[in-house]
């Protein structure tokens, strides 16, 4: 019941959040330019860190991983991958995975994106989106998206093995 009752906690101050958010909205909407790149960057910073932590867990877990950086035109992250060498059937082909997760760059649409690609063995496996309008944020749901997305391409790259 304990994990019941934190996530009750969680979503009654989701819920107050979203109450206060509607005041937030309006503020927001009378942020300045620079205001609203200033805050897409404070958390574009706290969000890239966070996913640069989870995604390089997966080595830990699947060896043969690499991790690398990401940051510049395609947006800040982290991501994972590996190529393998398939022989079956008397035939040498190469077969690539990879997990990508990034926060987009600002733009004047005022949304702060979270967005990740998955690839295993040679095949998309998903592609996910998520944003919020920079003064609605809520980092919580962010981080919640994260660990589940990371979660989701390590059970599936697990259950393609073999």
């Amino acid at each position: 019941m304990n994990d019941f009752e934190d996530r009750l906690k969680k979503a009654i101050q989701r819920g107050e959040k979203r109450s206060s958010a509607r005041t937030e909205a309006l503020r927001a909407q009378t942020l300045s330019e620079e205001e609203c790149r200033e805050l897409h960057s404070k958390l574009r910073l706290q969000l890239s860190d966070y996913i640069e932590k989870c995604v390089s867990t997966l080595p830990n877990h699947f060896p043969g991983f690499q991790t690398e950086t990401i940051f510049g035109e395609r947006g800040w992250g982290a991501a994972c991958y590996r190529d393998d060498l398939d022989l079956t059937g008397g035939k040498r082909r190469s077969l690539y995975s990879r997990l990508e997760m990034t926060i987009r760059p600002y733009s004047t649409v005022h949304v702060l994106e979270l967005t990740a690609k998955g690839a295993i063995r040679n095949k998309e496996t998903f592609n996910r989106n998520y944003f919020e309008k920079l003064g609605e944020v809520d980092v919580d749901t962010f981080t919640n998206f994260i660990d589940v997305w990371v979660i989701e391409y390590a059970e599936i790259y697990s259950g393609s093995k073999g």
